[in-house]
C-alpha cells in the first residue's frame, strides 16, 4: 500500500541531492579564491609579514576600498558583471575616491578623516531608499567555474613570481633592506612626505617641488594611517597585491567585452601576463629594457596604480563608444577614474589621447563626422593632460625629450658588449631598431587576423586600443630619457596589444572554423621553430670580441624566413587549406616562449641580476645603525622638523658620487636640507645628452657647503648658520665620514647613537640676547 510518507521520501531525497549539488557547486566556485588567499597569506608569512599585519590590511582593503566601491559600482554601472569583476572595479573606484579624500583630510591636519568617505558611503546606502537594494547583489549568471579557476591560478602565479623574483631579494629588516634598489628608498621617502604634509614637496632636498605622479603615495600614506602597518611593509609586500588581482580581472573583462568569449578573454590575460619581447639568443634578452606586469608592481608603484586605473577607463570607453551602458552614470564614473588617472602615472593620459584621437580620425574617414562620446572623452582627457602637465607636474619633463631611436644606443651596447661611451653607427641603429620592430611584430602578430573581419577592425573599442598600442610603440621609438623612462609607455600599452592579438586570432579561427587540434599543432610547431633557431644559431650576447655584429641578426632573419615560407604555403594551398590561423598561432608561439625560455634559464642558473640590484654595482657594505637612528628620529621629532645629514652618495657609489641616497628621508619620514638629489626636477632639468645624471654635482654649492661644514669642521657659528639660515633642527651624522677631531657634540646635543650613526639636536635660538644658547 502506498502511503503519504512513502511518497514524500523520494521528494525529500531529491531535494537533498539538489541542495548537495548546489553546495558542492558553490564550494567549487569559491575554491579558486580560497586557494589564492591561502597561498598569498602563506607567502607573506614566509617573507616577513605577520598575520596581524596581513589581517589589518585585508580588512582595510575590504571595508575601506572594495565594498564601498562595489556599492558605488552597483549604483552607477549597468553592464553585465561577475562578482569578481564587481569587486575588482570596486577596489579601483575605492582607490580613485580615497586619494582626494586623503588629500583633503591631510590638508586639514586630520589624516584619519579619510575614513569619512567609506562611512558616508555606507550611511547613504542605508539611509536612501533607492540605494538600499544595492546591498544585495542582483541575481546574475555566475562566471564559468573554469574562468574562476583560471583567474585564481593567475593570481597565484603573480604572487609566486613576485616572491621568487622580488620578495626573496628585498628584505624588510636592516641591514638586508639596505641592499634594495635605490628607487625603493625614493618611494619610501615620498610615502613619508605624504603621511605628514599636504601639499607635498620633495623631502630629500628641502624646498624642491614635488613635480611627480604622487597619487599612489597618498594611497599608501592613507593605508598606513588606517592600518598602522609600517610603510616598508606596505610598499615591499602588501600594497601591490590587490592592485595586481584587480588588474588581471579587469583586463579579462575588457577581453570578454571585445572578443565576446571566455577563452578569448583568457588568451588576452595570458598575453598580458606572459608576453615579453622575444629573444632568440642563448643566454639573455637584451633587445628591450622592459618587463611584464609581474616585475613592475613593487619597483614602480605609480605604474601599477596607473595600469589599474587605466583599465576601467578603457572598459568604460568601450561601452560608451559602442553604445552600451547608461550614459550619465557611466560618464560620472569615467570622470572620477580619469581624475585619479591624472596623477597616478604620467604615462597613461598621452596614450589615452592617442587612442581617442584614432577613434575620432577613424570616424571622420568612415562616417564623415565623429561620435559625440569620442569627442567628449577626448576633450576631457586633453584637459586632464594639460592640467597634469602644466599644473600638477609644473611643466617638468624629468629629462624625457623627443630623441628618435635613442633607445637603440643602450640596446646596441648591451648586445655587442661595447664600452659604455661607444656610440653605434647609423647602420647599427637602424639594425637594432629593425630587431625591435620585428620582435613586436612577432609578439603581437595575432592582431593581423582582424584584417579578415573589417567590421571588427572598425569597432570603436578596437580602434581605441589600436591607438593606445601605436602610441606606446611610437613613444618608445621617438622619446629619449637617461633613465629609459620611455619604456613605461610600452609597458602601459601591452595589455591592449595582447587583447588585439587574441581578438585577431579568434576572428580568423571563427571565420575559417579551424579545428582545435590544428591550432595546438601550430603552437607546437612555433615552439619547435623557436628552440631550433636558438640552438642552431647559438648566439650568445654580449658578443665576443671576434664575433661580427651580423651575428645578432641571423636568428631573427631565420624567423622571418620561416614566417615567409609558412605564408607562401598558405597562399599556394589557399583553395584547399584556409590556415592563416595556424600561421598566426605558430608565429606567436615562436615569439613569446623564446623570451620566457631565456628568463627561466637565467633564473635556474642563478645568473640573473636581482631586481633589487643594479647590474653595474658590486657588493655594498652597509653602515650599521642607520635604520635605528632614523627610526629614533621619527619617534622623537616633529613632522615639520628639518634635518641635516652628511650622507649624499649611495653606499658603494662614492667615487664618483651616485646621488641616489634617500635612506635618511625614507626611514625618518622627515625632510632633509640636502640628502640625495639625483631625481630632483632641478637636477634633471640641467641634464644634457652625454652628461652623467646620477653623478652630476649639486646645483646650490653654498647650501651644500654650509650643510657639510657642520660635520667636517663643526663650530658654534656653523651650527647657528645652519639653524638660522635654513631652519635645521636635527643633525644625522654618519660618523665614519666625520674627520678625526671634529667634535659635533661640543655644539649640538647628542640624543641618540647606534652603530656608526649619531643624532644631534641643534640648540634652539636664545630667547634673550643676554643669555647663552640653550640646549634641548
Amino acid at each position: 500500500m502506498i502511503t503519504t510518507s512513502s511518497l514524500a521520501e523520494p521528494a525529500a531525497e531529491t531535494g537533498g541531492r539538489r541542495r548537495g549539488r548546489i553546495w558542492r557547486s558553490r564550494v567549487w566556485r569559491w575554491s579558486p579564491a580560497a586557494l589564492a588567499v591561502a597561498f598569498t597569506v602563506a607567502v607573506l608569512v614566509r617573507f616577513g609579514v605577520s598575520p596581524g599585519e596581513t589581517a589589518r590590511f585585508a580588512a582595510y582593503v575590504f571595508l575601506c576600498l572594495a565594498f564601498p566601491g562595489q556599492l558605488l559600482i552597483r549604483a552607477s554601472y549597468r553592464g553585465s558583471l561577475t562578482l569578481a569583476e564587481e569587486i575588482a572595479l570596486g577596489v579601483t573606484l575605492g582607490y580613485a575616491v580615497e586619494i582626494p579624500a586623503y588629500v583633503a583630510a591631510r590638508a586639514v591636519g586630520a589624516p584619519l578623516l579619510v575614513l569619512a568617505w567609506p562611512v558616508a558611503t555606507y550611511a547613504a546606502f542605508l539611509a536612501v531608499p533607492r540605494l538600499r537594494p544595492h546591498w544585495r547583489r542582483p541575481a546574475r549568471k555566475p562566471a564559468p567555474a573554469a574562468w574562476s579557476w583560471f583567474i585564481g591560478l593567475m593570481v597565484v602565479y603573480l604572487v609566486g613570481w613576485g616572491a621568487f623574483t622580488f620578495f626573496r631579494s628585498t628584505a624588510l629588516t636592516w641591514p638586508a633592506l639596505a641592499a634594495s634598489h635605490p628607487d625603493l628608498q625614493f618611494h619610501l621617502a615620498l610615502i613619508g612626505e605624504l603621511r605628514h604634509h599636504m601639499p607635498p614637496t620633495l623631502p630629500m632636498v628641502a624646498g624642491e617641488p614635488l613635480l611627480y605622479h604622487w597619487f599612489v603615495y597618498a594611497h599608501l600614506a592613507a593605508a598606513s594611517w588606517i592600518t598602522g602597518v609600517d610603510p616598508v611593509v606596505l610598499l615591499l609586500r602588501l600594497a601591490a597585491l590587490p592592485m595586481l588581482a584587480a588588474f588581471v580581472v579587469i583586463v579579462g573583462t575588457i577581453g570578454r567585452r571585445v572578443i565576446g568569449s571566455w577563452p578569448g578573454a583568457a588568451l588576452a590575460v595570458v598575453g598580458t601576463i606572459f608576453v615579453a619581447i622575444p629573444s632568440l639568443y642563448l643566454n639573455a634578452n637584451g633587445l628591450l629594457l622592459w618587463t611584464g606586469v609581474q616585475h613592475t608592481p613593487w619597483m614602480s608603484p605609480s605604474q601599477t596604480l596607473g595600469a589599474l586605473v587605466f583599465a576601467p577607463v578603457v572598459l568604460l570607453l568601450v561601452d560608451l563608444l559602442e553604445g552600451r551602458g547608461r550614459a550619465v552614470r557611466t560618464w560620472l564614473l569615467f570622470a572620477v577614474l580619469l581624475l585619479a588617472l591624472m596623477g597616478a602615472k604620467a604615462t597613461y593620459l598621452p596614450l589615452l589621447v592617442a587612442g581617442l584621437s584614432a577613434v575620432v580620425a577613424g570616424d571622420l574617414v568612415r562616417r564623415r563626422r565623429p561620435r559625440a562620446p569620442a569627442l567628449t572623452a577626448l576633450a576631457a582627457a586633453g584637459a586632464c593632460l594639460a592640467y597634469a602637465q602644466f599644473v600638477l607636474y609644473g611643466g617638468a619633463s624629468y629629462a624625457t625629450s623627443v630623441e628618435p631611436l635613442s633607445l637603440m644606443g643602450p640596446a646596441w651596447r648591451d648586445l655587442t658588449g661595447s664600452d659604455g661611451q661607444a656610440a653605434p653607427g647609423a647602420a647599427s641603429v637602424l639594425g637594432i631598431a629593425s630587431l625591435h620592430v620585428l620582435s613586436w611584430a612577432a609578439t603581437w602578430c595575432g592582431a593581423l587576423g582582424l584584417l579578415s573581419r573589417p567590421r571588427a577592425l572598425g569597432r570603436p573599442g578596437v580602434v581605441l586600443m589600436i591607438g593606445v598600442g601605436a602610441g606606446g610603440l611610437g613613444a618608445i621609438l621617438a622619446l629619449g630619457s637617461p633613465t629609459l623612462n620611455q619604456g613605461y609607455f610600452l609597458q602601459a600599452a601591452y595589455p591592449y596589444l595582447a587583447i588585439l592579438a587574441a581578438y585577431g586570432v579568434f576572428a580568423v579561427a571563427r571565420r575559417e572554423r579551424t579545428p582545435r587540434p590544428a591550432i595546438w599543432c601550430a603552437a607546437a610547431a612555433g615552439l619547435a621553430v623557436a628552440y631550433t633557431i636558438r640552438t642552431a644559431c647559438a648566439v650568445t650576447v654580449p658578443l665576443g670580441p671576434d664575433e661580427p655584429e651580423s651575428a645578432l641578426y641571423l636568428p631573427h632573419l631565420l624567423l622571418v624566413a620561416v614566417a615567409a615560407a609558412a605564408a607562401l604555403t598558405v597562399v599556394a594551398l589557399r583553395r584547399r587549406l584556409r590556415a592563416w590561423t595556424l600561421v598566426l598561432v605558430m608565429m606567436t608561439a615562436a615569439a613569446v616562449p623564446a623570451a620566457w625560455q631565456t628568463r627561466l634559464q637565467l633564473l635556474v642558473d642563478g645568473t640573473a641580476a636581482s631586481v633589487a640590484e643594479d647590474a653595474d654595482e658590486g657588493p655594498v657594505t652597509t653602515p650599521p645603525g642607520a635604520m635605528a637612528a632614523a627610526r629614533w628620529l621619527r619617534a622623537h621629532s616633529e613632522p615639520d622638523d628639518l634635518i641635516a645629514t652628511n650622507e649624499h652618495c649611495r653606499w658603494g657609489g662614492e667615487t664618483p658620487c651616485d646621488s641616489r641616497h634617500f635612506w635618511v628621508t625614507a626611514l625618518s619620514e622627515r625632510r632633509v636640507l640636502v640628502e640625495g638629489w639625483a631625481y630632483t626636477p632641478a637636477n634633471l632639468a640641467r641634464w644634457r645628452p652625454g652628461a652623467p645624471l646620477l653623478s652630476s654635482p649639486f646645483w646650490d654649492g653654498e647650501r651644500l657647503r654650509v650643510n657639510d661644514a657642520v660635520f667636517t669642521s663643526p663650530s658654534a657659528a656653523s651650527v647657528e648658520r645652519l639653524r638660522d639660515r635654513y631652519g635645521v633642527a636635527w643633525l644625522v651624522a654618519d660618523e665614519s665620514r666625520v674627520p678625526p677631531g671634529a667634535d659635533i657634540g661640543a655644539y649640538a646635543t647628542l640624543r641618540f647613537r647606534s652603530g656608526g650613526y649619531a643624532v644631534y639636536r641643534v640648540p634652539a635660538r636664545p630667547t634673550d640676547p643676554h643669555t647663552t644658547t640653550a640646549r634641548t
